[in-house]
Order: C-alpha cells, then structure tokens, then sequence
C-alpha cells in the first residue's frame, strides 16, 4: 500500500522470543508508548460473539475498560469468534492487565446467565478441567507495530476483516468496529484515539479500509 509523503517512522522494539516455535512461548517485552496488534479468540473459536446482545456487551466493556484503565485505543473489531484491537498500553501497566480486565468483565456476566439458564452451549465451553470458559485460554496472539507503514496495514486489516470473510460488502456495514469512527461519523460510536505521531498527520489518510 502506497502512504502519502512525510511519514515518520517509529521503532518498537520485537518480542524476546524462546527457540520454541509456538507463539503462545512469546515473551512479551512491555516497551512504553509501543503499539501493539492484539487478537483473542472465543472458547474453542465457537462464534460466541455472533451474539448481538455478547457483541454489545463487548463494546461497552471496551470503553470502560479504556476510560478507566486509560489505554490507548486506535483501532478495533469484533469478529463473531475473535477480536482484533490496534492499542497502546498506559505506561505502567502492561497489556496483560488490561487484557484480563477486558475480558473477565464480559467472561463473568455471560457465563453467569448461562448457568441461570443452564444453556446447553455451557457443555461445549469446558476445558481440560471441565471448566466452562468464555474465552480461550492464553493470551491469545500480539505483536509490536514498528512503523507508520505497520500501522496502516494493521488499521485497514481490522476494518476489512468481516469484507474478506463475506460477512458485508463494505467495512461500514459491520456494525462491531472502529470504521466509522476513522471515518469522521463519530455520533453514537466508540470513541478511539488519534493516530501516534504529530498531530493531524493523518488527517488527510483514506487507507484505513
């Protein structure tokens, strides 16, 4: 993709990675103001999200997590068994803190009114130990966003998601992510923060889907 003249580039430091190639090995190194690309996935990537009330509930634990947590949010998406988040943990705190506060606020709430209702998807949710768990198990997958150039890969990744697998014709029709917030229709819409870098730098930047 082709990015319009004067971008700076900013360097973010790689993980510490062990000679074991899964990437649930990965070490994290938490580096301040570095940008990371963050994907979670649902217990056994069953499509608990599919769920519009689960969805909305997501949404709204978002932004609280981020008003109160005071992470940095760029970009996002709900899939309807994963999430996608463009973010920048507070300095201070690492990712795996807001990550665990995110998703036990949905995890607790959901798993508690399935088993008011007994709902039968419980029994497809048990782990190795027989628990039932929203989410799987881990701390699902990120990296580090080194460049300008990263970035806008990473931003128009997450909006064209539910395009490439079918789910809508244009990223603006899936209801569950940041597009229409990049694209200047922020009424009703998750608020997320301008871009790293000098401010209105990319104000003029279409590439975002």
């Amino acid at each position: 993709m082709e990015l319009r003249a004067g971008l700076h580039r900013v360097k973010y430091p790689d993980f510490v990675v062990d000679q074991l190639p899964h990437r649930k090995q990965m070490r994290r190194r938490e580096v301040p103001s570095g940008v990371r690309f963050v994907t979670f996935s649902c217990q056994n990537r069953l499509p608990l999200l599919r769920n519009e009330k689960i969805a909305r509930l997501f949404v709204a634990s978002l932004a609280r997590a981020r008003a109160e947590l005071g992470f940095v949010l760029f970009a996002w998406v709900v899939m309807p068994e994963h999430v996608h988040l463009l973010c920048r943990p507070p300095e201070g705190m690492t990712l795996d803190r807001v990550l665990v506060r995110l998703k036990m606020t949905v995890a607790r709430r959901v798993l508690a009114r399935w088993k008011e209702m007994n709902a039968p998807i419980l029994t497809r949710l048990h782990d190795a130990t027989g628990r039932s768990r929203f989410w799987l198990k881990g701390g699902g997958f990120d990296r580090n966003v080194r460049d300008d150039a990263e970035f806008s890969r990473e931003v128009r990744y997450i909006h064209r998601n539910p395009v490439e697998r079918g789910l809508v014709d244009n990223p603006q029709d899936w209801p569950w992510s940041s597009i229409r917030w990049w694209m200047g229709l922020k009424e009703g819409e998750l608020e997320c923060d301008p871009p790293p870098g000098r401010p209105g730098s990319w104000e003029l930047w279409k590439g975002y889907a």
